[in-house]
């Protein structure tokens, strides 16, 4: 691809003539007939025509000369990565057959006046299953002992899920028919408790399902029972991993709840729930989908037979993180090339392309002559006459797609029995590709790493270019008795709600980024160098401040716009005194909120504001305190935040 070079001078043939009668006016007042029919207006035409040849001269130059550069070295531009999001089709009834969601179906967020809407495709087929309860069985954390209730349940008899009374690790198992990965399950309870239980609002009880090698936490829709107080229904999303297990002879997809201890103070169970009916079925099934369009089997041209040839596919730019595979045909039909990042090591008879992701070019193999005057061929070319192809590619991406949570909510594919869609989670991984002034930075230091990663800067530069989803990137010396090595510290784009608030989890880079990161490092790491790829330490914070409104400020308003500020503050990839991120290792001091807040315009005064420590998995706060101490290499993570507006 060419890089966009920049005009040092952008003066137009109209601008040049334009300037030109202005200078008339001014010192030739005499001349008053400036219409093109005049003789001096075209001899003015004509001098700003040669004058615009000139200047698109000048315009290629010197600049023009530095981006050729950056071509000549291989420097591309990063094209933009795409969003992807987990999207839920629920039901407009309970499944009584067989549903699939097919690859490729469309959804998209409302349509408003401001904004197009953004559009998503799943990436695999779903199959949604109905399902119905085929066991049940208690295993109190005691003694293990797993004891079946089948017969009371089919007679309609009452039995105790837990042990009497429940402890902490006592589990409730129900066998489904089939497996259910990826379905929404509702699980419909006919039950009590005796004596007094716990708080309905947080019971302490988790479900969970299994998954081939452990139990995998489910993620809870809704829980109408209370935590099995009342009837009810527990609506949960079950992982994609779950599978069929044989516990005490029963095959079965076996999910179960399990009593964890109460977080802060809240009561325990104090007595078991007993289960006077309960029946399963599925009402829904969640699906990756990607903000992207995906182009099948496209025909690309023709090949003349030569090296060095360039097809431009129809749509561009290609999203990255994908294996593109390219088909040429032949006597014995179709055959796959694969994409190599350069030709260095092709041979002539390599099947090998190279792709432009954003300016979706293939490109072939060249010829080069050697010192002996012989010519070799780097890579294969395609026979003269056959067709090109490509078998599948990804178009599209860009951060725009990295919507909050919510916001899917149309079906652009019908589907029968579909009622809705929802994204539970907001969208992440969406970047927009790079500009020429990043690629003019990063073309030096590509120069000096040669594809090779010695120091920690060159660790660095080689893992943004293997993902460039990756919006934050930091290499640490690690040595330990194994030996010296480099742990690669990543944080991925993220997408956060109304109120900048994160969850956890947003910040912990997919699998996929980890491994080619991790493959891209290894080919090029010194000898004897250990890499290890993975997200940084997080340090929760939590702000607790109350705050006086100024007169005539609606408070509502103003405790939005502080959570909003503290948020932004203590964000991981936009906040920090820069606005870039928080730096690694930065302490954080109490008189940054004092700041933050006060130079909101309905602030009047800070009242009081103080500093905890957070565990952003378990939720757990410490004392407070004036300055907050990160590792050297830790990030800060919003918590909680909480404000009070007095007026």
């Amino acid at each position: 691809m060419a890089l966009p070079a920049p005009r040092l001078d952008d003066r137009s043939f109209q601008d040049l003539v334009d300037d030109a009668k202005r200078l008339v006016q001014r010192r030739c007042p005499e001349w008053t007939d400036h219409n093109v029919s005049d003789p001096g207006v075209t001899l003015i035409e004509t001098f700003a025509w040669m004058t615009d040849l000139l200047l698109y001269r000048l315009n290629r130059v010197p600049d023009r000369h530095f981006v050729k550069f950056l071509e000549l070295i291989g420097v591309q531009l990063f094209p933009p990565t795409a969003a992807n999001v987990e999207v839920t089709f629920w039901l407009s009834a309970p499944a009584d057959q067989r549903l699939t969601i097919h690859e490729q179906t469309e959804v998209a967020t409302l349509r408003t006046p401001d904004e197009e809407p953004v559009e998503f495709a799943t990436t695999a087929d779903l199959h949604i299953t109905p399902t119905s309860v085929a066991n049940v069985a208690s295993a109190p954390a005691s003694d293990g002992v797993v004891r079946l209730h089948d017969e009371a349940l089919a007679g309609r008899q009452p039995f105790f899920c837990f042990a009497e009374p429940p402890a902490v690790g006592d589990v409730f198992l129900i066998g489904l028919d089939v497996a259910a990965p990826r379905h929404v399950v509702t699980l419909r309870f006919d039950c009590d408790i005796e004596g007094i239980g716990v708080d309905p609002s947080s019971p302490p009880l988790v479900w969970e399902a299994w998954t081939g090698s452990d139990w995998e936490r489910c993620d809870l829709e809704r829980d109408t029972t209370g935590g099995l107080n009342r009837p009810g229904d527990v609506v949960i999303h079950i992982p994609g991993g779950h599978e069929v297990t044989v516990i005490e002879g029963n095959p079965a997809g076996w999910l179960r709840g399990r009593v964890v201890e109460s977080q802060y103070g809240q009561p325990e169970y104090s007595a078991s729930p007993r289960i006077l009916a309960l029946e399963a079925f599925t009402i829904g099934g969640d699906a990756d989908a990607v903000h992207a369009t995906t182009i099948d089997e496209e025909t690309i041209g023709v090949s003349e037979g030569v090296p060095g040839q360039r097809f431009r596919l129809q749509r561009a730019p290609v999203v990255p993180g994908q294996d593109v595979v390219v088909e040429v045909s032949g006597d014995d039909g179709w055959s796959d090339w694969q994409a190599v990042t350069d030709f260095a090591d092709s041979d002539p008879d390599d099947r090998h392309f190279l792709l432009d992701a954003t300016a979706g070019e293939i490109v072939f193999g060249p010829a080069v002559r050697l010192p002996d005057g012989s010519m070799r061929n780097y890579g294969g070319v395609p026979a003269k006459g056959a067709t090109i192809r490509v078998d599948r590619y990804r178009t599209g991406g860009g951060r725009h797609a990295n919507v909050a949570a919510g916001a899917i909510s149309v079906l652009r594919t019908p589907i029968p029995t579909v009622s809705r869609v929802v994204n539970r989670r907001s969208a992440v991984g969406g970047i927009d590709g790079e500009d020429l002034e990043n690629a003019k930075t990063r073309g030096p230091i590509m120069l000096r790493t040669r594809n090779r990663a010695v120091t920690i800067e060159d660790y660095e530069q080689l893992a943004r270019t293997a993902a460039p989803e990756i919006v934050r990137v930091r290499g640490v010396a690690a040595e330990d008795d194994a030996g010296s090595g480099v742990r690669i510290l990543v944080v991925p784009a993220v997408a956060d709600d109304a109120t900048g608030r994160l969850r956890f989890e947003q910040l912990i880079p997919e699998e996929d980024s980890l491994r080619r990161i991790a493959e891209h490092l290894e080919q090029r790491r010194t000898i004897g160098a250990r890499v290890v790829v993975e997200p940084p330490r997080y340090q929760g914070v939590t702000v607790v401040a109350r705050v006086r409104a100024r007169r005539r400020f609606a408070p509502d308003a103003l405790r939005d716009d502080c959570l909003r500020a503290l948020y932004d503050y203590f964000h991981p990839t936009r906040g920090g005194p820069d606005g870039d991120g928080w730096p690694f290792g930065r302490p954080i001091h109490v008189g940054e909120v004092y700041s933050v807040l006060q130079r909101l315009p309905g602030t009047d005064i800070i009242e009081d504001a103080r500093l905890f420590a957070a565990d952003p998995v378990t939720g757990e706060r410490g004392d407070d305190v004036q300055r907050l101490v990160l590792d050297d290499h830790a990030l800060a993570f919003s918590y909680e935040h909480q404000v009070m507006v007095v007026d």
